[in-house]
């Protein structure tokens, strides 16, 4: 697979080493807490309770991995200062500021395309149907039929069919049961 001209010609397969390491680090800037910290040590630098302040619901250990994750990848530099006791700061390298201004103009076009993206999700939840009947065949296993039952939101949770426990018979309704996402 080829990227529109801009790999330089870099062919994307699971033998080719570019391709894992190109996966490698959009897996680290790609993730929710790399792209606040990213975003927020854009404004100057910070030290770590500041940012952990600012961004809520990341836990002290979850930031230390992000922050280090960052550093090892040249984009945040760590600056301790010879104090009592010692201050630390983060900020981004030249290189994290290249990064800011692609996450920059990402979220750009993430606003800017709001509407159609709001469209285009409500058109997919309007069509989208889920099977929610099974019957127990025997010998067969399960077969789901096909019901048109239209998705409430595409964020809802993962649901299994299954009989109802200690029916034998082939034409009982099947019920739906919700377990938690892993």
């Amino acid at each position: 697979m080829k990227l529109r001209g801009h790999t330089r010609g870099t062919t994307f397969s699971h033998e080719n080493a570019a391709c894992a390491f190109t996966r490698e680090v959009l897996t680290r800037v790609g993730d929710k807490w790399s792209v606040l910290v990213v975003a927020l040590l854009g404004d100057g630098a910070k030290r770590f309770n500041e940012l952990k302040r600012m961004i809520d619901g990341i836990s002290q250990r979850m930031l230390t991995l992000t922050l280090r994750g960052l550093e090892r990848d040249g984009l945040v530099t760590r600056t301790v200062f010879p104090t009592v006791p010692p201050r630390v700061e983060y900020a981004l390298t030249p290189l994290g500021r290249t990064l800011l201004k692609t996450l920059t103009e990402l979220a750009n076009w993430a606003s800017d395309n709001r509407d159609a993206i709001s469209q285009a999700r409500d058109d997919f939840d309007r069509r989208e149907t889920i099977p929610y009947n099974a019957v127990d065949g025997v010998g067969a296993g399960h077969l789901a039929v096909r019901s048109q039952r239209p998705i409430a939101t595409a964020a809802e949770r993962v649901r299994d069919v299954e009989r109802p426990r200690g029916s034998a018979r082939r034409d009982a309704p099947a019920t739906m049961t919700t377990r938690r996402a892993p």
